[in-house]
């Protein structure tokens, strides 16, 4: 079994807690506007993020270990190019740092005051990973044009050497956080941040030996000019599900329409309205709705089955859902009040 495994099921059995005792979140006999009744249930409650502990622990000390060797080579061999893109490698501990952080913070328990615990720490870091790749291929970008203007020489062997080393030391980064890049948009961030300098690293590698071979010192930053686009165009999608489940978008594979046409076919239901579905981590998704069922309340049964549902066929696993039973008398929020 490996080490994301176990730490899964490890957290698997942490988690499997009965979460029907909810404190301040209140339990189906909460009335609202003094009309109507509401329900809450987790039985179909998401886990938090993964804990790719020793993946990022890893990647941090190859990264420090790439950093110290290219000031220690820039310096005895003059190269402030080396210099440079060791400072450039310092976003990579940055980035890493934050994504690692967020996946501890994810796991803390709710309190009086962050009641939803701390799961947007991991949108928060995968938001600044988008932005420091963004930025650093920015200036890798920069700095091609002003090469490609006025062509420099570029020391062959000494790169290809310093390149190869940065192959191997994100490209083995990028692979301890290949398993998790799916489900997960913070552990993505970290692994297109890894795969991104291993791209640059092998572009310049394969610029090294050419130029060695024929001179034309131009292909370098034409090089890098290629593999800033191939990067931005593999960054936006992280950029824009982060930023999204930062201003509290539905998150990317949920289907509202779907979600709210199944609340509306539900037996007895005649309405559905105020549906809000958000994240409240990279790996968990929040639901709040109003149910209008004119008649009787229909029970923590029904409540208990939607939730259910909501969690196996929309993957939404903390629901809270309001039932109110006088269609008449529903509670209608002007615009500027806040749920």
């Amino acid at each position: 079994m490996s080490d994301h495994d176990e730490d899964h099921d490890l957290e698997h059995d942490e988690a499997g807690h009965d979460h029907h005792d909810h404190g301040e979140h209140g339990h189906a006999g909460h009335s609202h506007a003094g009309h109507s009744h509401a329900g809450h249930s987790h039985a179909g409650h998401s886990h938090a993020p993964a804990n790719f502990g020793r993946a990022f622990l890893i990647g941090i000390i190859l990264n420090i270990g790439f950093v110290v060797a290219e000031v220690v080579y820039g310096l005895l061999g003059g190269s402030v190019a080396l210099i440079a893109d060791a400072a450039h490698n310092l976003t990579d501990v940055a980035g890493l740092g934050a994504a690692w952080l967020a996946t501890v913070l994810a796991r803390r328990a709710p309190t009086a005051r962050f009641t939803y615990g701390l799961g947007r720490t991991t949108i928060l870091a995968a938001l600044m990973n988008g932005g420091l790749l963004m930025l650093a291929t920015g200036a890798i970008f920069l700095e091609a044009i002003q090469r490609l203007i006025h062509p420099a020489p570029v020391a062959g062997v000494t790169v290809m050497i310093v390149a190869g080393v940065g192959i191997a030391v994100n490209g083995i980064s990028a692979w301890l956080f290949a398993s998790g890049s799916k489900g997960d948009i913070n552990i993505r961030g970290a692994f297109q941040h890894m795969l991104a300098d291993a791209m640059v690293s092998a572009g310049v590698v394969v610029a090294a030996l050419i130029i060695s071979l024929t001179g034309w010192n131009r292909l370098d930053p034409i090089m890098s000019i290629v593999i800033s686009v191939v990067i931005v165009a593999g960054t936006w999608d992280l950029l824009r599900q982060s930023v999204g489940m930062s201003l509290d978008a539905v998150p990317d594979g949920v289907d509202a329409t779907a979600v709210r046409r199944y609340l509306r076919e539900l037996p007895g239901v005649t309405e559905v309205h105020d549906l809000h579905i958000w994240s409240m981590s990279t790996t968990e998704t929040a639901l709040t709705g109003h149910l209008v069922i004119p008649g009787t309340h229909p029970g923590d049964g029904f409540l208990r089955v939607t939730s259910d549902q909501l969690r196996r066929r929309f993957r939404i696993g903390h629901a809270t859902l309001q039932i109110e039973i006088d269609a008449e008398g529903q509670c209608r929020l002007a615009p500027d009040h806040v749920v």
